[in-house]
């Protein structure tokens, strides 16, 4: 467990060349769950993405990666520098950890590197967009936490109200208190310092608390609606926009719907996206600089062909 990367690098070899290259893959997928590594070994481990280890290679990762460099970050003695770097600097890492994983678990990967004390502002960025541009759903949550203020009122979908409303009552009925067993069974192991299922039990339950608060606060603030009345004088929420690149003369159309839609398969924007806030109040004929979501911020611009309500049925 307090292998360093060199030692690591050592054992592993030693066991796959002793023909136990099993056991030390089971042993280290333990303790990669109880999070009982050094910011050091996770630096080998990463960096070389050993075939040996490469169904470990996924968004569970992350996760682990973030909770010891957050343990790291409070201890008397900051090791985790060469983690962190690799994690900001290695181009490929992130696209490999959430290759082809769920929607569920990118949108909780983004929420905890949001949460986590972990990253610089700047490095902060740089992480969640390289997340984007895997997987563009995610932008308007961060694009929503970024611009929203406790006080503003969230326009949703009946749909996607629903949908938190059952993730809220999923976490206070069912994770939280498994939680709390976990946690009970946990504290009977014994010495709480060296106790990993512990550790690891509490540290969930951090995040179940950090989410149930969130959603507390988000649905507090939502106004269900299913978008009919828009105007479509200019471009309101509601409401379906055709565009043509002026560079390209590529037709392509935006549905700007509410805080919490997006499907960029059938161009299904949020309202607080860059796209979607670049298109407000634009009407029929207007020129428009929009984001094309690359890091380096360029534009296209794209001139608004027409302007229809939404209707759930045509979607």
């Amino acid at each position: 467990p307090r292998a360093n990367s060199r030692t690591a690098d050592v054992v592993v070899k030693s066991f796959v060349e002793a023909g136990n290259g099993e056991e030390v893959k089971e042993a280290v997928n333990r303790l990669l769950r109880e999070r009982n590594v050094t910011c050091d070994f996770l630096y080998w481990f990463c960096k070389n993405r050993a075939d040996l280890f490469a169904e470990m290679y996924e968004p569970q990762l992350l996760v682990a990666i973030l909770a010891v460099l957050e343990r790291d970050q409070l201890s008397d003695i900051r090791r985790g520098t060469k983690l962190y770097e690799l994690v900001l600097g290695d181009k490929e890492l992130i696209a490999h950890l959430l290759k082809d994983a769920p929607f569920e678990d990118v949108r909780d990967i983004t929420r905890a590197i949001m949460l986590s004390p972990v990253f610089e502002e700047l490095d902060e960025r740089s992480l969640l967009a390289k997340i984007i541009k895997l997987y563009p759903d995610v932008q308007s949550m961060v694009v929503g936490d970024e611009t929203e203020t406790e006080d503003t009122t969230l326009i949703v979908s009946w749909d996607s109200l629903e949908n938190r409303r059952l993730e809220l009552e999923e976490i206070v009925q069912r994770k939280i208190p498994e939680n709390s067993k976990e946690i009970g069974i946990a504290r009977e192991y014994g010495d709480l310092k060296e106790n990993h299922e512990f550790k690891a039990a509490k540290e969930m339950q951090a995040v179940l608390m950090r989410r149930k608060a969130e959603l507390e606060s988000l649905l507090s603030r939502a106004e269900g609606t299913d978008f009919a009345g828009a105007d479509t004088a200019a471009v309101n929420v509601g409401t379906v926009v055709g565009v043509k690149d002026l560079d390209t003369g590529e037709g392509k159309s935006f549905t700007i719907l509410g805080a919490w839609d997006s499907d960029p398969n059938t161009g299904v924007v949020s309202y607080l996206t860059p796209v979607a806030r670049a298109l407000l109040q634009k009407t029929v004929g207007e020129v428009v600089e929009l984001p094309t979501g690359e890091e380096d911020d360029t534009t296209h611009k794209v001139r608004i062909e027409s302007i229809g309500a939404y209707t759930a049925a045509a979607n």
